[in-house]
């Protein structure tokens, strides 16, 4: 499980850094996915661990990326049919 968490770390990490050095733009899949993933990694990680708020705090991170997603799927959806 340990293994899940530094993934999970890594990709959060990775993903606010390519963000920060502008190599990805927030609305990108790339972002959205690494806090996607990574927040469930975390999540995983801490509830394994009974460390609810850290749970907590990762699971909304997750539900945010998973929103955004969301909201570019519909968006592009709106583009096409248009």
């Amino acid at each position: 499980m340990t293994c899940i968490g530094w993934l999970g770390v890594l990709l959060c990490t990775l993903g606010y850094l390519l963000l920060s050095l502008k190599v990805i733009k927030a609305e990108s899949w790339t972002f959205q996915l690494f806090n996607v993933i990574g927040g469930l990694c975390l999540a995983m990680t801490a509830l394994d661990t009974s460390d609810l708020p850290n749970a907590a705090a990762n699971l909304l991170w997750m539900s945010i990326g998973i929103y955004a997603l969301g909201r570019q799927l519909t968006s592009r959806k709106r583009t096409k049919a248009a």
